[in-house]
């Protein structure tokens, strides 16, 4: 299947998902209503031309002075050696977002790394807790307006 014929496809299965593309990424990303997310994944994980059996990515975005952050799901079917990029876009103040752990285990570390770093939280989510920082670290360092703290535990932090 073509990107324009999977388009189509969320489109008629899922009304008002697709909000949008963005042909200049690659792969080619549809851009999601956030609240239709995890249906498209299911959608594309378990339709039969399809099979998006892998999540080869998972990531965050801040955008800064959009106000808005994103999370972008790099998808591969194994079967059919089909590329597909999902965006969802997201309200920086209150970013959150469904997990599609349940429909790809993959996701569960990417979702806690995004979480983490960008303080994006995934509803649902087994277990959204930090990975890479210690539990007690403050905010969220890939945040384009993250403050470095002087000190963690009486060390200097920065140089």
């Amino acid at each position: 299947m073509q990107f324009e014929e999977i388009k189509a496809l969320v489109e008629k299965e899922i009304p008002g998902a697709v909000s949008g593309e963005d042909l200049a990424s690659s792969p080619s990303a549809l851009i999601i209503v956030k609240e239709h997310i995890k249906s498209v994944c299911e959608l594309l994980h378990a339709h039969d031309k399809l099979y998006f059996d892998s999540l080869s990515c998972l990531t965050g975005l801040d955008n800064g002075e959009e106000n808005s952050m994103e999370v972008i799901y790099n998808l591969y079917s194994i079967p059919f050696d089909l590329h597909l990029a999902l965006k969802v876009i997201l309200d920086r103040p209150n970013p959150e977002v469904d997990s599609v752990s349940e429909i790809w285990r993959t996701a569960d570390w990417h979702e806690r790394e995004a979480y983490d770093l960008l303080g994006i939280k995934f509803i649902s989510h087994p277990d959204l807790r930090r990975i890479l920082l210690p539990d007690d670290w403050e905010g969220h360092p890939l945040r384009k307006d993250y403050e470095e703290q002087e000190k963690y535990h009486d060390v200097k932090v920065k140089y």
